[in-house]
């Protein structure tokens, strides 16, 4: 009699499990992208092997909102965790289409967000803060840190001011061990994700023109006002 009611219980769970869908939703453009399954999107974590390295609970808030505006480049996802440490490393670039993490590695957070942990954000100019939310890369250019990628946000009134505060993807000195090393964190930016050196050339070159980049937080205010929930 255990064994038959063991049988019938696990019977239900593999019925379960597979029939729980994420909410259908549509785009920018009004298109609707297909209902995709929690367990397909866990076996996608899975296989990009990001356990341990980024909480399942972001990649799916990154998926969603890849999926609710619209991006040229619709293969290439950029995940940004300011919840973890600076010294840890929190930037992912990831190729959906060959399912595959290009990328991982230190990214600076703003001056005035947080010393090793960002824990303050602002949409506004002068504030040396970084912005949480979804943005959509663009165009490259050589600034005074070198070779940049400007950054759109696509939430307003969270990060829609980026342009604006010059807030772009370059290189600086201060994203590095050897930093990490002397000051037992990572330097602070004027509220730009900042990368290493070494990779910045390359990963701007991968996910430049338009791709999904996200910048996920715990900050409350965001989670309640941002569209993707």
């Amino acid at each position: 009699m255990k064994r038959v009611s063991l049988f019938f219980a696990l019977s239900l769970v593999i019925i379960v499990i597979p029939s729980i869908l994420h909410r259908g939703k549509k785009n920018s453009e009004g298109t609707a992208f297909a209902i995709e399954s929690v367990d397909s999107l866990y076996v996608q974590y899975t296989a990009l092997n990001l356990n341990g390295k980024l909480p399942y609970e972001v990649f799916v808030r990154a998926m969603e909102g890849f999926r609710n505006f619209h991006f040229n480049n619709n293969h290439i996802l950029t995940i940004v965790d300011f919840t973890k440490s600076s010294v840890s490393k929190r930037f992912f670039v990831i190729d959906l289409k060959a399912n595959k993490l290009l990328f991982e590695c230190l990214v600076a957070h703003g001056k005035n967000s947080g010393i090793d942990f960002a824990q303050h954000f602002s949409n506004t100019e002068q504030s040396l803060m970084s912005s949480p939310g979804f943005y959509t890369t663009a165009e490259t250019y050589q600034g005074k840190h070198g070779y940049s990628l400007r950054l759109d946000g696509l939430e307003k009134g969270i990060n829609d001011r980026a342009r604006a505060r010059a807030i772009v993807i370059h290189a600086a000195d201060y994203v590095s061990e050897q930093f990490i090393q002397r000051m037992g964190r990572l330097g602070r930016s004027w509220g730009c994700p900042a990368l290493p050196p070494s990779l910045n050339k390359e990963i701007i070159d991968s996910i430049k023109n338009g791709s999904c980049l996200y910048i996920h937080t715990n900050d409350k205010s965001y989670l309640a006002d941002s569209p993707v929930n």
